[in-house]
């Protein structure tokens, strides 16, 4: 891979506090800036380009909408006549205004500027010919010609330091790809289901990488005990849990995508990419690719626990400790029905519900599994990569497994037979189930295997309880409706589990209290 005309993110004399100065080499470099910004763009920003006639204010501009497009070949027509130009883009939807031969500012009003940055982003080449009629909370990018024909200076004016911590991280993001052997490469958004991270695929030629970028979390408010959700449940803030557990899962032969480059005290890792290959198809489980999953935790379950996970040298040194999944976490997790998916069916919670709920659940999460092994935590299909070229458990790729944790061996064997994305059938959670069961008697001498299922019983009701919590938060909470679609699989996972003879207790609280489980 080589690079022409880089980026030079080397601060230069800035003519403006606060200003950021860049130097583009030559057009390629100018087009790579735009991507850079392109993955930092959020509804409500406005983006204003300033520059002569030839500056290069059209290249940056469609170069920016090809990065969010995904489309190298997008079609950006000059918005020079039109003064706007829509673009309904699955990112975020975007304006590009061209002012050039605005007669009066107050058309702006009418061309819907503040419309457009309700829901998406606005990008405005001759912005001083309405100055006033802008938000005062926009960057300003200018450009200029530089040494060569094709060669840009180019200065980022942030308004405020929200702007330009944002420009400086995704400038830090293009640095680390730069140093980790992805010179000239592309970036574009990557869709992350519910992660609170953002992920990014990286492209230089024939090599492909995905960026993690997790940025420090706000302050969380305090649940219980001093703590918040995430410390009760044992959620990891930090990158340094994604390189440990990935690396250790390949120094156990399993197939995770190795670190290529980090910035652990930026929260910035970028990985192998392991293609987008799935265990579904057509919405629908393939059987052979779930059982060849089930494989794959019998073997990592074949062996005892390492809970302190070396890191790279390379990052730094040191390690990282794996929590341990105890009631507690199993109790605040469990919690989320009551607080999110009760209110939503239209119940009130009392106290009284509430100490009821605990006490159903406390016999089952303090009676303790001997079988403590690797709990994934997702170990379902969004995060299995099905590789065809692989060969028997390196046929799964294993991705966002950063919330590891010492726990029930059961609980991934039921988040993988009972998938809450996709449909799984309980004639193949069975075969999953028995599948698992075989090949973990061959390497696991005294397996217990009436424990396990009571375990299994107990865990798959335990995430089946916090999920339905969960997706009804992101739809009510984070508006992200999609996610009551998956509500009625998984009253029917929970269902099934509370079949369980030990279970019956519990299964009597829930008695009415699940609404339509088809």
């Amino acid at each position: 891979m080589s690079d022409t005309g880089p980026v030079s993110s080397r601060r230069q004399a800035e003519p403006d506090p606060g200003a950021i100065a860049l130097s583009c080499g030559d057009e390629a470099a100018t087009r790579r800036l735009a991507e850079d910004i392109a993955m930092l763009l959020a509804p409500g920003d406005c983006l204003c380009l300033v520059g002569d006639l030839g500056a290069g204010k059209s290249t940056f501009a469609r170069a920016l909408l090809r990065a969010l497009a995904d489309d190298p070949a997008l079609e950006v027509p000059s918005p020079t006549f039109t003064l706007v130009q829509t673009y309904p883009l699955p990112a975020l939807p975007v304006a590009h205004f061209d002012l050039y031969r605005l007669e009066d500012e107050e058309e702006l009003d009418e061309l819907g500027l503040d419309e457009v940055l309700e829901t998406g982003a606005a990008l405005i080449e001759w912005p001083e010919r309405a100055a006033a009629r802008l938000p005062g909370n926009r960057l300003i990018l200018r450009l200029a010609a530089g040494d060569t024909p094709q060669a840009r200076a180019i200065t980022l004016l942030p308004p405020n330091e929200a702007w330009r911590a944002r420009l400086e991280r995704t400038l830090a993001i293009r640095r680390l790809i730069e140093a980790s052997g992805f010179a000239g490469a592309s970036r574009r958004r990557f869709a992350a289901d519910a992660s609170a991270r953002r992920f990014e695929t990286v492209q230089a030629g024939a090599d492909r990488a995905v960026l993690i970028d997790s940025a420090p979390l706000p302050p969380q408010p305090v649940l219980r005990d001093g703590l918040s959700y995430r410390q009760l449940v044992h959620l990891a803030d930090g990158v340094d849990a994604v390189v440990a557990v990935t690396e250790a899962l390949r120094a156990r032969g399993l197939r995770a995508p190795r670190t290529l480059g980090a910035d652990l005290s930026a929260g910035l890792v970028l990985q192998e990419d392991l293609g987008r290959g799935s265990v579904v198809e057509a919405g629908r489980p393939v059987a052979k690719r779930y059982l060849a999953a089930a494989e794959l935790l019998a073997r990592l379950h074949g062996a005892p626990p390492q809970a302190d996970l070396p890191l790279p040298d390379a990052c730094g040194g040191g390690s990282y400790r794996l929590p341990h999944f105890d009631p507690r976490a199993m109790r605040v997790e469990a919690g989320l029905f009551l607080q999110w998916y009760l209110p939503h069916m239209g119940e009130t919670v009392s106290d009284a519900l509430e100490e009821t709920f605990a006490a159903c659940w406390a016999p089952l999460f303090e009676c303790g599994s001997r079988d403590r092994n690797w709990v994934l935590r997702d170990y379902h299909s969004p995060n299995l990569i099905w590789r065809e070229e692989g060969e028997g458990t390196d046929h799964l790729g294993l991705v966002d497994t950063q919330d590891a944790m010492i726990g029930p061996a059961a609980y991934d064997v039921a988040s993988l037979a009972m998938d809450a994305r996709v449909d799984v059938p309980a004639e193949l959670e069975q075969q999953i189930v028995e599948h698992y069961l075989a090949r973990r008697r061959e390497t696991s001498p005294g397996f217990d295997e009436a424990a396990f299922r009571r375990d299994y019983a107990i865990m798959g009701a335990q995430r089946a309880t916090k999920i339905l919590g969960i997706f009804t938060r992101l739809a009510v909470r984070d508006r992200k409706p999609g996610y009551l679609v998956h509500l009625p699989r998984v009253r029917e996972y929970l269902t099934r589990c509370l079949r369980h003879p030990e279970l019956a207790e519990l299964a009597g609280w829930f008695d009415g209290r699940l609404g339509e489980t088809g």
